[in-house]
């Protein structure tokens, strides 16, 4: 998941992954920049409910409200891209303008705060914002997606920063306000997980990638 996203131009010097390994524990990438995470290199394991361990970054209290209230949640991304981070930045987050975009059909709520996310209040506030959805805008520090598997969670911030990159066309074309939307049956007729969708994402992002695909 790290190497998908940071080798991708998903997520730069910053951000972090997990995937539960079961109700009460995740695992979550070492604190460094995600792209130079090699194949064997140790996360570290982090209880749902607690204290995170010394050496996991306070960002990661995120990823514990979410697993906290979401059982179906298997995997998390926490990623800072350019058009996710560049539509932020006008207060706004991507519509369901084309395919990828009608997976966010409902709406990607955004964090108004600057501020970064480090303590468990702010954190849980977060996470409530996010509610059930698949991903969330951090304001002008990256956005949060969340799946069953890593691969849909990661396919998700793939096709969250490309809806990005159509809502900044419509703004920058002024169609923002007329261009058509995919809602209702429609994005929910597209916005499938049928055809191996998720995999085929994952195998795509990390066809260079060290390590053989085993999932």
């Amino acid at each position: 998941m790290a190497r998908a996203l940071g080798q991708n131009g998903l997520s730069g010097p910053f951000g972090h992954c997990s995937v539960r390994l079961d109700n009460e524990r995740f695992l979550v990438c070492a604190p460094r920049p995600m792209g130079l995470i090699g194949v064997g290199e140790a996360g570290a394991t982090v209880n749902v409910v607690g204290d995170l361990p010394a050496d996991v970054l306070g960002e990661v209290r995120i990823h514990q409200q979410i697993y906290r209230r979401r059982a179906q949640v298997g995997a998390i991304c926490r990623f800072i891209s350019p058009q996710i981070t560049a539509l932020a930045a006008l207060g706004r987050t991507p519509k369901a303008r084309h395919g990828f975009g009608s997976y966010f059909a409902s709406g990607v709520p955004i964090w108004t705060s600057a501020a970064l996310i480090r303590n468990d209040d702010a954190a849980g506030q977060a996470a409530e914002l996010m509610g059930e959805g698949p991903a969330m805008v951090l304001n002008v520090n990256g956005a949060v997606t969340a799946a069953e598997t890593p691969e849909r969670a990661v396919a998700l911030a793939y096709f969250l920063e490309d809806a990005a990159r159509v809502e900044l066309t419509a703004i920058s074309a002024c169609l923002e306000n007329t261009g058509p939307l995919l809602d209702g049956d429609a994005a929910a007729d597209r916005a499938t997980w049928n055809g191996r969708i998720a995999e085929r994402v994952w195998e795509y992002l990390l066809r260079n990638d060290p390590e053989p695909l085993s999932r």
